[in-house]
């Protein structure tokens, strides 16, 4: 997984850099040493990052948009997100040099698939909210309730394995990729978010950006249409 040596791109409008500025920095927030897997084909107009919050196996992705042209070859590397935010232009606009690429941890192998999305349903914005707050109540409430003995580590992991792996109402997608998708600011007063299966894999969509969760099968039951 290479980069052409410093591939320069420009973002397409005021407000994606600081929109990417902000997705790196909480992945940062988590873990000083994030890196970021980053793709696109010659001529696209968007390049794809993503990240690994800890949630859990959940992915994160956030697509800059890029100016008129795309990116002038194809990308497909690994860099760290500390790198890529120190390169990240002002928001009164600039260039993208990316950082060389280092070596990536085993997540960054397998990625959500580019094509092939079929759309499972439309979820209400506020019901996804709602969602993520009624299970980050319950794990603070639960975990307030325990005894000295079972808020150790191992027990505040289990609590959170039983809470976050419930599905969210209607869906088979794990309440873990909710809770990221809002720690993340993908919520954040958006209207509906879509999910989108393909595979084994589980997508939420929305403007701000996308959280993926990849199940043991392929999901079944679910009625699909084309994306």
């Amino acid at each position: 997984m290479t980069a052409p040596a410093r591939l320069t791109l420009t973002l397409a409008r005021v407000g994606e850099a600081a929109d990417l500025a902000a997705f790196l920095g909480r992945l940062i927030r988590w873990d000083k040493a994030a890196v970021v897997r980053l793709r696109s084909a010659e001529g696209e107009a968007a390049l794809g990052v993503f990240g690994h919050p800890p949630f859990g196996g959940v992915l994160a992705v956030r697509t800059a948009a890029l100016a008129e042209g795309g990116v002038g070859a194809a990308v497909d590397a690994t860099v760290s997100a500390g790198q890529l935010l120190d390169a990240v232009p002002p928001p009164e606009g600039g260039e993208l040099v990316l950082p060389g690429s280092v070596t990536g941890p085993s997540w960054a192998g397998l990625l959500p698939p580019r094509g092939g999305w079929l759309r499972v349903t439309e979820v209400d914005g506020d019901a996804v909210r709602a969602a993520a707050a009624r299970v980050i109540g319950e794990f603070r409430t639960r975990t307030e309730e325990l005894d000295e003995a079972g808020r150790t580590r191992a027990g505040l992991d289990a609590l959170a394995e039983e809470l976050w792996a419930r599905p969210l109402p209607g869906t088979g997608l794990p309440l873990r990729a909710v809770h990221a998708a809002h720690a993340l600011g993908f919520l954040r007063g958006v209207e509906d978010a879509v999910l989108l299966s393909a595979g084994p894999w589980l997508r939420l969509r929305t403007a701000l950006g996308s959280v993926a969760v990849r199940a043991a099968a392929p999901a079944s039951g679910l009625t699909v249409t084309p994306a």
